[in-house]
């Protein structure tokens, strides 16, 4: 980070996270641009209830407090309109995928298309120059001389490492790459912007929503939820869903499916015959998964032989040892022990210690 007079451009947010990054790039020597997505027209018919989230009408507040962040880090700041790239890039992924049966991530999809891709792209179509491109999330990254390939690798701080979020970006995308506050606490940025007068910044609450609402229904087309039949595996019918685009695997609340016993949890939906199947908490577990669509980090293909790692199925789920072997066009991944809830549709990554080895979507599974 002490290139001087190379121009960086620092995705702000108006959080303390991208402030604090944006601040170290200064200090250290770099030409900073802050760079600010908007995505928000007001097609989706989402209202303003003050909910903290990517995706809403709030983001003229958001937009606002980036500007603010740049003024106080003193570096220009400019906002990249993007919303029609959202829609289709985002928004009808998620519409489709749900549709599908799958659970989406549309923040993995997100950082893929959007932040670390058209945010870079149109910012440069509109004049604005720059060598390297920074975030203030929580992961490093570094060059293997060896194997000449990017490496992805967890940030320092355990509990908000990011790297799960980003394990879809390319070579290309990691090669322009900075985490600034990849080797910080999360407690040592907001000591940081304490420091620097920005109190309020390391107080301000986060946002970790997707939309700016509880209910997702909101982001799909009339007659898109078509009422079904929940099901036991062996085909016992239980009751009527509302559509099986307001549930995903592991789900239990909203179910209302009563009966006074043991609490009934989705297991699948199949999007073919609408319906969806239930079953309880320990029919959740599974040892198997298949991940296509694969994005090789580390790793530039599969090895030539079966190798152990471990995989994280999703953000908040710890890494689990398994077992990994080449399946078609994907991996076959067999855990030592049985993981709940593997959802299709969410990334699985692939980790050696801290590096990112390779990443890939969740085809299928199989319950114990």
């Amino acid at each position: 980070m002490n290139k001087k007079r190379q121009r960086v451009a620092v995705g702000l947010s108006g959080g303390v996270d991208s402030a604090v990054a944006a601040w170290r790039l200064k200090r250290a020597g770099w030409e900073v641009i802050g760079l600010t997505m908007s995505i928000w027209d007001g097609a989706v018919p989402i209202p303003d209830l003050g909910i903290s989230g990517c995706f809403g009408p709030g983001e003229a507040r958001d937009l606002e407090a980036a500007r603010e962040v740049a003024a106080r880090v003193g570096i220009e700041h400019q906002v990249v309109a993007l919303a029609e790239e959202y829609r289709r890039t985002v928004l009808d992924y998620f519409r489709e995928e749900y549709l599908a049966g799958r659970t989406p991530n549309p923040c993995v999809r997100c950082n893929q298309r959007m932040k670390f891709g058209f945010l870079l792209e149109q910012a440069r179509a509109q004049g604005v120059a720059f060598d390297k491109f920074a975030t203030g999330h929580y992961a490093r990254t570094n060059y293997d001389d060896t194997r000449g390939r990017w490496q992805l690798l967890r940030g320092r701080d355990a509990g908000k490492d990011q790297s799960y979020f980003l394990a879809r970006l390319a070579q290309d995308q990691l090669a322009g790459l900075i985490f600034p506050l990849g080797d910080l606490q999360k407690d040592e940025v907001k000591a940081i912007a304490r420091e620097l007068g920005w109190a309020d910044l390391a107080e301000r609450a986060e946002s970790q929503d997707f939309i700016e609402c509880e209910d997702y229904s909101v982001l799909f087309r009339n007659g898109d939820a078509r009422p079904g039949d929940f099901t036991t595996k062996d085909g016992r019918v239980l009751g009527r869903h509302r559509g099986i685009i307001h549930y995903t695997i592991g789900q239990r609340k909203g179910l209302e499916l009563g009966g006074g016993g043991a609490p009934w949890y989705v297991l699948e939906i199949d999007a073919a015959r609408n319906r969806v199947v239930v079953g309880p908490r320990a029919e959740l577990y599974s040892r198997h998964l298949v991940a296509r669509d694969l994005n090789w980090v580390a790793l530039a293909a599969m090895p030539s032989t079966a190798f152990r790692c471990r995989v994280q199925i999703r953000q908040r789920h710890p890494a689990a040892l398994a077992a990994v072997t080449a399946a078609d066009d994907g991996l076959q991944v067999e855990f030592d022990e049985p993981q709940l809830a593997v959802t299709p549709g969410q990334i699985a990554v692939f980790y050696d210690d801290d590096r990112v080895l390779v990443s890939g979507v969740i085809q299928r599974t199989a319950r114990i």
